[in-house]
């Protein structure tokens, strides 16, 4: 495995797998545990939105999801607007930390009232995607035959790393359009290589990091699950 890239908001490896492990790790961020708001108690709503969307936006507003919580951490946050205004998630006030604080909830008009309370949990996406942390998707290299016109357009494509020649062959990560160019100049140029780019983005809750290493632990927890069962 290579790490291309490794940010708080984007990870990207190179791995060594097929489609089936790749996909159990990407289904598997669902069962990364991540705090939204679970509870909302609305005293006073004079917005244009009804209860319920606002109760559904608010859950869907991303916040810093820290190693130390567990599924008895409860965080409470409260919201006390008066219009004319748009109301933001950063006006929610807690102990819990909003990630994006310029996501518009509602408009109050002239002393229009926004008052509630709202309970943060820990949760996973496979129960309700308010508890997903981010994004996982995956795509393969590709193995290309070397010539003088494949070769312009694999050592000029927008892929994540450098092309890599190997023999006859470079092992290059394509866009369709650059795919399509090759497959135009020769349509067995071109394989499917034994490697995948692997991607996980995150939505702020977590780094992009902890999101997989987490994936990789749930994984981990269920198979230890089946084995037990076979037992």
């Amino acid at each position: 495995m290579t790490v291309i890239l490794k940010s708080p908001e984007k990870l990207v490896l190179r791995i060594e797998a097929n489609e089936s492990l790749a996909n159990a790790i990407r289904r598997s961020v669902a069962e990364v545990p991540t705090l939204a708001i679970d509870e909302v108690e609305i005293f006073k709503n004079d917005s244009a939105l009804y209860d319920e969307v606002l109760a559904h936006r608010l859950g869907l507003v991303p916040l810093k999801t820290e190693k130390s919580m567990s599924a008895k951490t409860k965080i409470d946050f409260k919201l006390s607007k008066t219009g004319p205004c748009t109301v933001y998630s950063s006006d929610l006030e807690g102990a819990g930390d909003v990630v994006y604080g310029k996501i518009p909830l509602t408009i109050l008009g002239k002393d229009h009232k926004l008052e509630l309370v709202a309970t943060a949990v820990l949760g996973l996406g496979i129960n309700h995607a308010k508890y997903t942390p981010g994004l996982a998707y995956y795509r393969h290299l590709y193995a290309v035959k070397s010539s003088a016109d494949i070769d312009k357009i694999v050592q000029g494509s927008k892929s994540v790393f450098k092309p890599e020649k190997t023999g006859s062959k470079w092992i290059c990560d394509l866009t369709d359009a650059e795919a399509a160019a090759i497959n135009a100049l020769d349509e067995k140029a071109s394989s499917v290589a034994d490697e995948l780019i692997f991607f996980v983005e995150s939505f702020g809750n977590m780094p992009a990091v902890d999101i997989f290493t987490k994936a990789i632990e749930a994984l981990e927890g269920n198979l230890d699950e089946i084995e037990k069962a076979l037992k």
